[in-house]
């Protein structure tokens, strides 16, 4: 009976002993596999990058930065806080080649000289508003005159001249850049104390996500949009080779100034007609002077949907363009002319950049029959745009 006894200790010790093995097995497994997967996230987090060096200084001695951004798929943007522009933008072509397919320059001199808006954020108005005036509340307001007898993207020095507030922060989308910066009342002629917040956002599907935000104290226009000049082939040539497809069936129609009429034609049967995919030089010659144009986009109000796609051929590269804004203006760079040597000592010629510029309509204060860009107090201006960069 003794032995018995002895047996069934001895069987319950063994099974005792079993389980233990068994649960420490189990505990090793579970902390090997853990810590792999922490390895990972930590080997990811490593390959998310976003580091700030010094970029000089504005000619009045105002410190300027750099911001580089780079996500687990080797993509690459460079910031300034100098006018939040974007400096350089590298992504894949087809065969894994990493290149820069935005126009810029190397240092900032050359954004503090004369320069068409490269990679910028402007406002507080881009695009036009004419002859300078508008009128909000019953109260007339004279804007600074840039552009021949109009007022253009902001005036005489706009957001992108600005230098802002830049704060690198991490968002679930990925690494960021977050830029403040505040109007004061009656800078450039706009009533209201504008306080506005920029965020580029880098994500691990190579997108660069721009989200909009601004308030005010008093009534004002505020249209604000981003001013990169894209080139697939990472300048290798013109843009005419680029396909371009604009879901938009109506465009807004100018007169010889560039202000609307206030009419909103069919792009069908016009060399305008981006509805299905078309190269840019396809038909540029018969657009005097080359695109330069506002399209109302078919989409809903305020949704964040796919409005345009670029393709270029034989890079195999791909941008889509998405946004919650009601028009894009398509522009082709018509004013470069061989004057501007950007990055890697580049000579932008005639149609070296295109723009896709996510926008309300231009002059729209003054045009009742466009969607209004009156901000007012209370409430909050927001506006999403997203180029996302892909191969095929």
């Amino acid at each position: 009976m003794n032995m018995k006894i002895f047996s069934n200790n001895l069987l319950s010790d063994r099974k005792i002993l079993t389980g233990i093995i068994v649960f420490l097995t189990i505990l090793i497994f579970v902390g090997c596999n853990s810590g792999q997967t922490t390895n990972e996230k930590n080997q990811s987090k490593e390959q998310m990058e976003i580091a700030k060096e010094s970029f000089g200084a504005t000619k009045n001695g105002t410190l300027v930065d750099l911001f580089t951004l780079k996500n687990n798929q080797g993509m690459i943007v460079k910031i300034t806080n100098f006018g939040g522009i974007v400096t350089s933008l590298i992504v894949p072509d087809k065969n894994g080649n990493f290149e820069d397919v935005v126009l810029g320059f190397d240092n900032l001199e050359g954004y503090l000289g004369e320069h068409p808006y490269f990679g910028a954020i402007v406002g507080r108005y881009g695009n036009r508003i004419a002859k300078g005036k508008f009128t909000v509340d019953g109260e007339e307001y004279t804007l600074a005159v840039n552009n021949d007898e109009n007022h253009l993207h902001g005036g005489l020095e706009g957001f992108d001249k600005k230098v802002w507030d830049a704060e690198p922060v991490e968002t679930a989308n990925g690494l960021a850049l977050k830029l403040t910066y505040l109007s004061e009342d009656m800078e450039e002629g706009y009533p209201g104390n504008l306080n506005v917040t920029v965020t580029y956002t880098l994500t691990n599907d190579n997108e660069l996500k721009i989200d909009y935000e601004a308030v005010t104290d008093k009534a004002c226009p505020v249209n604000l949009t981003h001013h990169s000049y894209f080139n697939l082939t990472a300048c290798k040539q013109d843009v005419h080779g680029h396909e371009v497809m604009i879901d938009a069936d109506r465009y807004v129609i100018v007169d010889e100034s560039l202000i609307p009429t206030g009419d909103l034609p069919v792009v069908e049967g016009t060399p305008l007609d981006f509805t299905t995919a078309m190269k840019i030089g396809a038909r540029i010659d018969n657009v005097p002077g080359g695109y330069d144009h506002c399209y109302v986009v078919n989409k809903e109000v305020d949704a964040i949907e796919l409005i345009a796609t670029v393709t270029e051929p034989e890079s195999g590269r791909v941008m889509e363009v998405y946004s919650t804004e009601p028009g894009v203006q398509l522009y082709t760079g018509n004013f470069l002319d061989g004057s501007v040597t950007g990055r890697n000592d580049i000579v932008y010629l005639k149609h070296y950049g295109f723009c896709l510029e996510t926008q309300h309509y231009p002059d729209s204060p003054n045009q009742p029959n466009f969607p209004s860009t009156i901000l007012k107090p209370g409430e909050k201006y927001t506006h999403s745009t997203v180029y996302k960069f892909m191969t095929r």
